[in-house]
């Protein structure tokens, strides 16, 4: 017992001689029995590095490098006082107005070119899921995973700002595509798929004579 109380003892004061007391205050360079990597070799930014031509730490970003979050957010990223005709334009970046309400009309001149753009970025990201129509007949239906269709009463009677909300942001298992996608490119989709809803929906009384006639009616 009296071994075991000498060796208790010395642990303690071993303990206490080279980690010192709880709260104490010492300018000595602290004893790191485990140093987990605190003094690693790096690059600090904004430093300076003899290996570059530029000597600069801080590299340019490689062409092609996907953004992590977006800068489109005005409100969070920048401050009250600062002005931008673009970044201040919420019905382009936002598909809503001042107010907060979704805009009922695409922002920007409908044009044959912008319908393409939404036609080729759809065929990218996203027939398959909604499928070529936009019918939610896409190829991930046989395996449980159900998108929506455009053809529904519900979404052709929505508005473009909804629209473009839900393919920048997400909605239920659809994840957002703001990270891949810039605003125009977003609203060309928005125009390409309410392109698609007119070519189910549309009624004969919406075509020229001509168009009627060569379609037989």
């Amino acid at each position: 017992m009296r071994i075991f109380l000498i060796i208790y003892v010395f642990v303690i004061v071993a303990t206490v001689t080279i980690l010192g007391f709880r709260g104490s205050l010492s300018t000595k360079t602290p004893l790191e029995v485990f140093p987990d990597m605190d003094h690693q070799a790096k690059y600090k930014p904004q430093s300076e590095n003899d290996f570059f031509r530029d000597r600069r730490n801080d590299r340019p970003i490689p062409a092609g490098t996907v953004a992590r979050g977006n800068y489109l957010n005005q409100q969070a990223v920048f401050s009250e006082d600062f002005a931008d005709k673009r970044l201040g334009d919420t019905a382009l970046l936002e598909g809503k107005d001042a107010e907060g309400n979704f805009i009922a009309k695409l922002p920007l001149a409908v044009s044959y070119e912008l319908i393409e753009q939404g036609r080729e970025r759809y065929e990218i990201f996203c027939t398959s899921c909604h499928g070529s129509a936009g019918d939610g007949n896409g190829v991930t239906k046989p395996y449980g995973v159900l998108a929506a269709s455009y053809h529904d009463d519900r979404l052709r009677n929505e508005t473009d700002g909804y629209l473009y909300d839900v393919i920048m942001n997400g909605k239920g298992l659809m994840y957002g595509l703001k990270d891949r996608l810039s605003p125009e490119e977003s609203w060309a989709i928005v125009l390409y798929v309410r392109a698609l809803q007119l070519s189910q929906n549309a009624g004969a009384d919406a075509l020229t004579a001509a168009q009627r006639s060569e379609l037989g009616f």
